[in-house]
């Protein structure tokens, strides 16, 4: 009897996603011998210290299953670092959850809270796993630009966004791609905002400890009517500069925190131990998190500096590493092919911000990474004079 073999077909879930713009240019970059400024990670070491507490964990034999929510010791170290900085205090056994990332961690979190019908508002542009993450819980993603060019929250668009259904809201800051930073009066306009209704909170918070000139992060922590009702998103490979690493926290008050561990122990179970115990030692000495806002500026201004040579518009970034551009100036190319060209011709790689809307916006702006060793940024300007 003859077999017919075939791989039977499959109706995808997110018809909408193909190749991300992240790839491509990345690929492009590498087949061109450019600078890679276009993903953000960075291109330098880690403190050989944090290694060495991970190898120590390793050698003394914190090598099997962890609990699923975490160690303690990290989740206590967690706890201490949110109640120093911003003044809330979290119990470590209920509220706080290690987590294999941040992105694994928004999916969970949207996962746990929407249900299929509710509508979860997102502030455009945004990090590219958001909307995919609401489609695939069987939510609606309502989209919510935020002011273009200066990209603050227009708050009068965010309250005609809420319904009935809206089960949550996303936000993000300091922000990705823009650089943007919420302002104290933005949160508490939030948080009046938000006051009436059941809508939930997300903080995508990984670029906590990157924002510059003197300002303070505004974590939601630092707001009791929206701590109650927040999940508080953060992450260790972007603070410590191991973003393989892929190790995160969720921090939300008790009930949301039992919700949300109810899909992250089906999702992921539990997270890299060894790694778990390193940070957690690492964690006792907070200057490497303290010094990072420093660190990342002197990176900001010797590129910003380079990039007077140029005739792009430089747009402000007060927090991450990334610097936004308006283009404007130098061509008539839409975003995406303008990096193409930036990155073909004068071997510079940079992203469109259009890959972080929906409906691909083009407003004339690319964002550059400058999480890089200061060769690499040179090497980048001496290129990028040529505009």
């Amino acid at each position: 009897m003859r077999i017919d073999i075939r791989t039977p077909g499959l109706s995808t879930k997110l018809p909408a996603v193909g190749t991300t713009i992240f790839t491509v240019m990345s690929a492009l970059a590498a087949e061109k011998g450019a600078v890679n400024l276009g993903q953000g990670f960075p291109d330098f070491d880690c403190d050989p210290q944090l290694v060495s507490a991970v190898t120590s964990a390793m050698k003394e034999g914190l090598n099997q299953y962890p609990p699923m929510v975490g160690v303690p010791v990290l989740r206590d170290a967690v706890a201490a670092k949110l109640s120093s900085l911003y003044g809330r205090s979290y119990d470590a056994g209920s509220e706080i959850t290690i987590t294999a990332g941040a992105t694994q961690a928004i999916l969970t979190i949207i996962i746990a809270v929407l249900h299929p019908g509710d509508e979860m508002i997102v502030l455009e542009p945004c990090y590219d796993s958001y909307v995919p993450n609401i489609v695939l819980a069987g939510g609606t993603a309502v989209l919510v630009p935020l002011m273009p060019g200066s990209f603050r929250p227009d708050f009068e668009k965010i309250e005609a966004a809420i319904t009935a259904k809206t089960r949550a809201i996303i936000i993000n800051s300091p922000h990705n791609p823009s650089g943007t930073v919420w302002t104290d009066a933005d949160m508490h306009r939030l948080q009046h905002m938000l006051a009436p209704t059941d809508v939930l909170v997300i903080s995508d918070e990984v670029y906590e400890h990157m924002v510059f000139d003197g300002a303070q992060h505004q974590s939601v922590a630092r707001f009791p009517g929206l701590a109650a009702r927040s999940f508080v998103v953060s992450s260790f490979g972007k603070t410590y500069h191991v973003t393989g690493w892929k190790i995160g926290y969720v921090a939300a008050p008790a009930a949301l925190s039992a919700e949300f561990r109810k899909v992250h122990q089906f999702n992921v179970f539990t997270v890299n131990t060894p790694m778990q115990y390193g940070i957690a030692a690492y964690m006792a000495d907070p200057a490497p998190y303290l010094s990072l806002p420093a660190f990342y500026q002197r990176k900001r201004d010797l590129f910003r500096e380079g990039l007077k040579r140029t005739r792009f518009k430089l747009l402000p970034s007060e927090g991450t590493y990334f610097q936004c551009v308006d283009i404007s100036a130098v061509s008539n190319l839409s975003e995406t092919a303008f990096c193409k060209w930036l990155t073909t011709e004068i071997g510079v790689a940079a992203i469109p911000l259009s890959a972080f809307y929906a409906d691909g916006f083009d407003q004339r702006v690319v964002r550059f990474c400058f999480a890089k060793k200061d060769p690499t940024l040179h090497a980048a300007l001496v290129r990028l004079a040529k505009l």
